[in-house]
């Protein structure tokens, strides 16, 4: 598995191929007030009314910023693992990809997101929706890890 050194000039091809993707904005931080309570479910009691802190979602889900940026999904095949069409995910290129991580890949020249299932000397791509079926990776593709996905930020 391989990453692309030459980020900045993929990033462009990738675009032009009509891919969405966001780079994160650090220069300045967007704080929210944080609850000090849990709230099981519904919206904290008038008793504990107080805001404990401020929480910038960007430090919270962000390790890795400058590794790091938000591609939109579009399709159906990873609906099973509740990712979406038109959820955004982060996805963190410094991250070492293990077996079962779901990662957003290049192959044969496309972004996909899938599950890596590695079985032995073997990587297939599975997809999170029966409809599809698994792609076993051969050394005549183009495949190539870019990141793994960390978070998938669902709009219900």
């Amino acid at each position: 598995m391989q990453t692309r050194a030459n980020y900045p000039r993929f990033v462009a091809n990738i675009i032009s191929n009509m891919i969405e993707i966001y780079t994160i904005d650090k220069s300045n931080g967007f704080e929210l007030p944080l609850f000090s309570t849990d709230v099981p479910a519904g919206f904290p009691s008038p008793a504990d009314d107080y805001i404990e802190n401020t929480l910038d979602l960007n430090k919270y889900l962000i390790q890795h910023p400058s590794a790091t940026f938000y591609i939109r999904v579009n399709g159906h095949s990873m609906i099973d693992a509740n990712i979406h069409c038109g959820d955004i995910l982060i996805i963190d290129r410094s991250i070492k990809i293990h077996n079962n991580d779901i990662a957003l890949v290049i192959l044969n020249g496309n972004f996909t997101v899938k599950r890596l299932k590695i079985v032995g000397e073997k990587i297939f791509l599975i997809s999170e929706n029966l409809k599809y079926k698994p792609i076993e990776i051969s050394k005549e593709m183009d495949f190539e890890v870019w990141g793994k996905v960390i978070w998938s930020i669902h709009k219900h």
